[in-house]
């Protein structure tokens, strides 16, 4: 039996649990997506296009080989280019101590940098999501491999 004491309705405990839903979202009125499913939807980073693409280098560059080194998130990222005729293509970009399953490390194990710079024919490039700090080494190291070349 409620009590009533200066206007507020005391009701015991009981009473309280047959109150009004819940405010839980999830409450199961919806299935969840299968990972097949979210596959089927979800973009793939790593299957986007280089947003800039150059036909040569901005600027005179002398033919040769050029090798510039930039840090990266625990080590060094060397970045080895090949200029001719003003155009400029990657022969390979090696690091140390960069993270496994970040981003970076995949990014350049599997040719996206070098994609993109060779699109770019310069550190103007989108990088990879979650690798800021890969990203700005391998600009660096361009940098560095470029300025050797100035003409």
């Amino acid at each position: 039996m409620p009590i009533l004491l200066s206007g507020a309705l005391i009701v015991g405990a009981a009473g309280l649990v047959a109150c009004g839903g819940n405010n839980f979202s999830g409450s199961g009125s919806k299935t969840a997506a299968s990972a097949e499913q979210l596959a089927q939807t979800t973009v793939d980073p790593w299957d986007a296009a280089p947003s800039t693409v150059n036909t040569t280098l901005q600027g005179n560059y002398k033919d040769g080989t050029y090798t510039g080194e930039g840090q990266g998130m625990d080590g060094w990222i060397r970045v080895t280019i090949t200029i001719s005729g003003n155009k400029m293509s990657v022969d390979s970009i090696t690091q140390e101590g960069e993270s496994q399953s970040v981003g970076g490390y995949e990014a350049i194990e599997n040719g996206t940098y070098a994609e993109q710079l060779d699109a770019a024919q310069g550190t103007e490039i989108d990088g990879v999501a979650g690798a800021t700090v890969t990203t700005s080494g391998i600009k660096s190291a361009l940098e560095a491999a470029l300025a050797q070349a100035q003409a």
